[in-house]
């Protein structure tokens, strides 16, 4: 009788301490998947902050320096040229749209093949984006096969390198599904498709207040922009627990915002 209790007492200590051990352990995992949580966001908002704050960057008046979407997530794109000022103008009027585009007798060997660029008529405070295919240093000619443009542009039109960059989070093919993973994507236009930045950033949200002092979802003129306002929140990989009343997984999350002054917008 004696050893019977004596086992039973121990059986009962041993599933206390096994009970303890387990929440111990489900507790380290819960605050290593938020601290996971809290550095990809911090990471995520540095990245756009920098990316935001280059906006416009040596454009012209008429090129967009940002356009933005409403998505919930909100989707953005920024264009800004990277530094060293690529740039040369058109010495020949354009005969076709698809034309080449002739910048004789200057440098061009600043030019990448397969990037994004962007040409700009000043007396029509017009332009647009296409890719380069080939650039043609000996003569100065840059082609543009693939795009065939919206006008025929005139000489002393100007020809920029232009990096443009879009941010989205991606859901994944089935949000609902347990695997789904959102994630952070950043797409450099011309560069082979979007890339995952950061794992488990579940939502992405942009705020943009304009010159006249309006904050708004979605900026009617880009360029009007003076500030924008980040938020990013990150989630932990796994759920803490099933919410039983509303049949739901209950993830930790962690929330950061910034604000950017886009300084390379007129004033």
């Amino acid at each position: 009788m004696e050893l019977m209790v004596a086992s039973i007492i121990g059986a009962v200590l041993v599933m206390s301490v096994f009970q303890l051990y387990l929440s111990q352990h489900r507790s380290w995992i819960i605050q290593d998947e938020v601290t996971d949580a809290q550095q990809s966001a911090r990471a995520s908002i540095r990245m756009l902050s920098d990316h935001i704050r280059m906006a416009g960057y040596a454009l012209p008046d008429g090129m967009p320096a940002i356009i933005a979407w409403n998505t919930d997530p909100d989707t953005l794109m920024v264009f800004y040229q990277p530094p060293g000022m690529c740039d040369a103008p058109l010495e020949w009027d354009m005969p076709q749209p698809s034309a080449e585009l002739r910048c004789d007798g200057h440098d061009i060997s600043c030019f990448e093949e397969n990037k994004w660029a962007y040409i700009y008529d000043p007396a029509a405070d017009t332009g647009e984006f296409f890719v380069i295919t080939e650039v043609q240093e000996a003569s100065s000619h840059i082609q543009h096969n693939t795009t065939v443009l919206s006008r025929k542009y005139p000489k002393g039109s100007q020809v920029f390198m232009v990096e443009a960059y879009r941010f989205y989070i991606d859901q994944g093919a089935d949000p609902e599904a347990a695997t789904a993973v959102p994630t952070l994507m950043v797409e450099k236009m011309g560069e082979g498709g979007p890339v995952a930045f950061a794992d488990y950033i579940d939502d992405l949200q942009f705020r943009f207040v304009m010159q006249n002092g309006d904050t708004l979802d979605v900026p009617n003129y880009a360029n009007l922009v003076r500030r924008v306002f980040v938020t990013v929140s990150a989630r932990t990989a796994r759920p803490e627990q099933l919410d039983e009343s509303i049949d739901e997984e209950i993830y930790r999350h962690r929330e950061f915002a910034t604000e950017v002054q886009v300084r390379n917008l007129g004033f």
